[in-house]
């Protein structure tokens, strides 16, 4: 069966969809996309990655589709496809530019595969990560949100595999703790989880919001503050999440070990609790 995709107003073949020469996506990078991950035929988080869609495109000034619509065609997609556990990409953009601006139509691209999880040795014996070489300019209009503009992120992220580590991690200008190339971060220190603020700025992650949910709801003191190299480097535990990896332990950054070198109690109840979370919101199928 071929695999099937969303375009604009209709499944397609994959190998039959086309978008326009003139896409601003395309040209400019004037688009924004959400990873979502589906469990049991039901998207996780599904209003939160939308909520962050309709947020960035008001900001952004970038058109877009009702989120009924959005919605349906991301289900027609899991449906089309015949998959229960998967990994989902939407991507938008500003649509053809040869049209006029006041006709012009955004292009919606929804795509499903199946989900294939990161190694299990990840999260047994945590991963190696580096310091990404480039920094993030607060003062860039784009970052803290998540737009198709990724070069950057995947040049440091290749740089990161080139020397077997798992991620990167980005500081500001002003040497800040920020997140990893795909990923927000997260820090142990005395039993207290922190986190770089939204306003570093950082991306405002699903994965991230459903970690702060989880800690308050059972209790774990969590701290959103200014974070350095320094703080990195004492931490007892550090971890990272996106929906996909959910919660993903670092043993090593660049030379230095954390804590023990193996993931820590901390770490290794929230991955519990989020793989739990999960499981409730994907209870039933739609």
């Amino acid at each position: 069966m071929s695999e099937k995709v969303f375009l604009n107003d209709k499944l397609v073949d994959i190998d039959k969809a086309a978008v326009s020469v003139t896409d601003s996506g395309l040209l400019y990078g004037a688009g924004l996309f959400e990873t979502m991950r589906s469990h049991n035929g039901v998207v996780f988080s599904l209003k939160d990655h939308l909520d962050r869609l309709f947020f960035s495109a008001r900001a952004l000034s970038i058109q877009t589709y009702d989120r009924k619509y959005i919605t349906e065609a991301i289900y027609k997609v899991l449906k089309a496809n015949k998959l229960s556990e998967a990994r989902l990409r939407l991507t938008i953009t500003g649509g053809p530019m040869s049209a006029p601006e006041q006709e012009r139509k955004p292009t919606l691209l929804i795509t499903a595969t199946e989900l294939r999880p990161y190694p299990k040795e990840y999260y047994e014996k945590g991963v190696l990560v580096v310091l990404s070489p480039f920094r993030q300019n607060t003062t860039e209009p784009t970052y803290g949100h998540k737009t198709t503009s990724y070069f950057s992120r995947m040049l440091a992220l290749a740089d990161a595999h080139r020397k077997r580590a798992a991620e990167a991690l980005w500081f500001t200008v002003d040497n800040r703790l920020a997140e990893g190339c795909i990923s927000n971060v997260f820090l142990v220190k005395d039993s207290v989880l922190y986190t770089p603020p939204i306003g570093t700025p950082v991306l405002a992650g699903v994965a991230r919001k459903t970690v702060c949910q989880i800690a308050v709801k059972n209790s774990i003191k969590l701290v959103e503050k200014t974070l350095s190299i320094n703080d990195v480097l004492d931490a007892d535990e550090i971890f990272l999440t996106n929906v996909i990896m959910q919660i993903l332990p670092i043993s090593s950054v660049e030379k230095h070990t954390v804590g023990d070198g193996r993931p820590g109690e901390m770490t290794k109840k929230l991955q519990k609790m989020f793989d739990l979370a999960i499981k409730a919101e994907c209870r039933q199928k739609k």
